[in-house]
This record gives structure tokens, sequence and C-alpha cells, in this order.
């Protein structure tokens, strides 16, 4: 049918962000801003390469694709097949996986699509407990994990603050849990995972190990990997990996021949649909980097910085919980500050040092006001703070934090943080004075 001489067919006019709508371009220059003259400190946060963020917001976010490589339901996928199959290599090379998948959306979704592989509703899981550093896809009551599983947890103990491996064996065997979960969000120790696979197998129950937060520094080799161990290992990717905000599904030799196939169905079509092929061009540019040798070099020296950090505070009279940390975050406990993390969390806040209120084992406080807070130090590793700048930021969180700041306090402060981060770039900002991109090996000589 022709289309009437009145009326024309309009194309997408190539016009900027700025131009099309300038309230949503204002938002993400703000928001620019702000991480270019914030500490952050959140353990979950990290900035990406120029490269990942690149691929994401590619003309990839223009081709719908359903299914797995070869076994599309639409058709035009040869570039996506192509290029997910190179994802999926990249990641079973760098985890020493035999099977992966890259289309959860988030790490979440991964966590659901495996409940989904060897659970029907009302079967028990045994996770950790949210305030003692789990994750809420682990279980918690008011997700749908929590609404349709008979969900249990284990806790620290309570004079370590450590996981306590008897302990979960003797609630294993009393709650006969179906899948038990290892893995946290906030737990500054080495998790046994061969341990976690020995409890497991004495139950009888199948082993998820969830790594969102420590994947970076298993690919590294700074953690000891659950592939060997556990019947599946979930990720997301943007916190220690510095990929885009998505997830992923590893199979070891022993349990991939049994479940690979039962994985991929239940995460397409099982619990969400279309992947989203942006997010696998990025996924896959994020594990050819973690392959180089300048991420071992940057894990290095995250965990490097989260240790000095944690022994600068505890020299200084904060409290941490377990007494430390082995990998890049920790929990520090404010009670003998007599301030509330949530208190914490807005005086830092004020010099644009971004941390979060954090539960603590066995917390008296609501979870809105916590008695703690967590630190992580991925995001400022890669900007390239190394050890000189754990200790100004000690410096700077105990006077923040040890007792009510003044208004000169906040002020030299708020200078200093400013100081460091016009030292440190983010990889992504575009220096107005100079007009160069830092990359990533430039913030690796910055940092050295």
């Amino acid at each position: 049918m022709a289309i009437p001489k009145n009326k024309t067919v309009k194309k997408n006019d190539g016009l900027s962000l700025n131009s099309v709508d300038p309230e949503v371009f204002a938002i993400i220059e703000r928001e620019n801003q702000r991480q270019k003259d914030n500490i952050e400190l959140i353990a979950s946060a990290n900035f990406v390469s120029p490269a990942v963020l690149e691929a994401t917001g590619s003309i990839l976010t223009n081709k719908v694709a359903e299914g797995y490589p070869g076994r599309r339901y639409f058709s035009g996928c040869e570039n996506i097949d192509e290029l997910e199959n190179l994802a999926i290599a990249r990641a079973k090379e760098l985890f020493g996986a035999a099977h992966a998948n890259l289309e959860p959306y988030t790490g979440s979704q991964a966590n659901h699509a495996v409940y989904l592989t060897v659970l029907k509703p009302g079967d028990r899981i045994l996770g950790m407990d949210l305030g003692h550093g789990g994750h809420l896809s682990h279980g918690a009551k008011f997700t749908m994990t929590g609404k349709h599983y008979d969900c249990h947890f284990y806790q620290v103990d309570p004079e370590t603050e450590r996981l306590n491996y008897d302990q979960i064996l003797a609630q294993a065997k009393d709650i006969r849990p179906k899948l038990i979960i290892a893995g946290a969000s906030a737990y500054p120790r080495t998790i046994d995972f061969k341990r976690f696979r020995e409890i497991a197998d004495e139950v009888g129950a199948y082993l998820l190990a969830d790594i969102a937060h420590i994947s970076g520094l298993v690919a590294a080799g700074l953690h000891p990997s659950p592939v060997p161990y556990a019947h599946f290992v979930t990720s997301s990717t943007q916190k220690t990996l510095r990929g885009p905000r998505s997830g992923m599904i590893l199979l070891g030799e022993h349990s991939a021949p049994e479940f690979a196939r039962k994985i991929d169905s239940a995460v397409f079509p099982g619990v969400q649909g279309a992947v989203h092929v942006h997010a696998i061009a990025a996924k896959a540019v994020m594990l050819k980097e973690a392959m180089s040798p300048s991420f071992a070099t940057y894990q290095r020296q995250n965990l490097e910085n989260s240790q000095i950090l944690a022994k600068d505070l505890l020299e200084r009279g904060f409290r941490l919980v377990s007494g430390g940390t082995d990998n890049h975050l920790m929990l520090i406990d404010l009670t003998e500050k007599g301030i509330t993390g949530k208190e914490a969390e807005d005086r830092l806040a004020s010099v644009r040092i971004t941390v979060n209120k954090n539960m603590l084992p066995y917390d008296s406080q609501k979870p809105t006001i916590c008695s703690g807070i967590r630190i992580g130090t991925s995001a400022i590793t890669t900007r390239g703070f190394g050890s000189e700048e754990m200790y100004c930021l000690t410096e700077l969180i105990d006077q923040m934090l040890s007792s009510e700041p003044t208004v000169q306090t906040i002020t030299k402060v708020r200078d200093e943080v400013s100081r460091l981060c016009r030292l440190h770039p983010h990889l992504n900002s575009v220096d107005k004075e100079e007009g160069e991109r830092f990359s990533l090996e430039s913030q690796y000589q910055l940092q050295s």
C-alpha cells in the first residue's frame, strides 16, 4: 500500500542525546561529575574500561536474539552466534570451566536459574544469613526465593565472626537441605569451597557457589576457585570483574555432563527471555581484559590496598568484623564510636566519600540504620589508588567518624578528597583541561 503523499516516515535522526533529551543528558552529566569527584568505597562498585563501556552502548542493542548459538528463534544471528561463542570460550578458559552460560541478566537471575534446575517449590535451601553477610537472592523471606522455597540460614561464629564449618555441617544434618549456597555479599574472609562440598556430599545436597563479589580475585588466582567443587558457580560481572551489570553461570568438569543442557534451559526460557546481546559483547571484552597481566596486577593491588586499609583502621582504634580481611572488602563496627552505620554513611557522603551502611553479625540495629559500614577497594584501585592513598583514606575516615566533625574538618577533608580525585581521574572521564581520555594502562602507570 502506498504511503499518502502528506505523510512521511521519520527515520532516526542521528541527533545526540543532548539534542534529543537534554533532561536525561543533564542527569547523566551530573552522575559523571559525581563519579569523578567522589571516592567510591562501596564494595560492589567498580569502573569499567572505555572498551567495555563502548561495547555496552553499541549497536548490538538493536539486535533481538532468543536461544543459543546455532539454536536461535530469530534469523540474522550469525554474528551474534560468533560473539556469544567467543564469550563462552573465554569464560571457560579464564575459570577452568567445562560449560559457561553468559546470558543471565544479573547474578540474581543466575541464582534463580540454578534453583529452577534442581529445586521444586517448597524444597529446602541452606544459605548464609543476610545479616551475617549473605545476599538477598539466597533466601531472604521477602524475596521470590524466600517465598518459593523453605529457606534456612547459617551464621558466623559469635566469637570469631568467621564461618564455622563444623557448625554448618551439624545444621545441614539437622535441616537436610536439597541445596547449600556458599557465597556472600559482605564476608571479608576466604571461603573454603572444598569444605562446603564435603558438607553437601555428607547430607546429599547440591552446592551452589555464588562468587559475585570475589570472581575477579578467583580469576586472578588470588582466592581459591569453587569450579572444581561446586555443582554450580554463579556470579555477577560488574564487581571485581569490572564488567557490565550482568551475570554468568559456570559448571566444572564434574557437573557439566549432567547439568549443562538443564542450566541453559533454566536460563532461557526458564527465567528470562531474549538475550541482551550488547551485554554479551561487554562480557566478552571484560573476559579478555581479565586474561591480561595488567588485570592480575590490578587484583594484587586491590588485595594489598584492602589489607593496608584494614590494618591502619585497626591501629586507629576501629573494630573490624573478624579482625580484618582476606579479600577486597571489610566491615567496620561503629558501636564503640557511638554512631550508627546510617550516620557514618551520611557523614562520609558529606565529604564525597561513598560507603554503605551494613548489618553486622548479631546486629541490634534495624536494617535501615545498621551498626556498621561496608568498605571495598575495587573501584579506587581501578582509579590508581595505591598504598599511600590508603593511609590518607584512613586519616580522612578517622577524622569524620571518630568524633563529631567540625565545619573546618569537613572543609579540610573535602579538599583532600578533591585532591585525590584529581590525581586519579576515573577511566571514562575526560580531563577538560588536558582533553585526554585515560586508558587502563595509564592508570597502572599512575598507580606504580
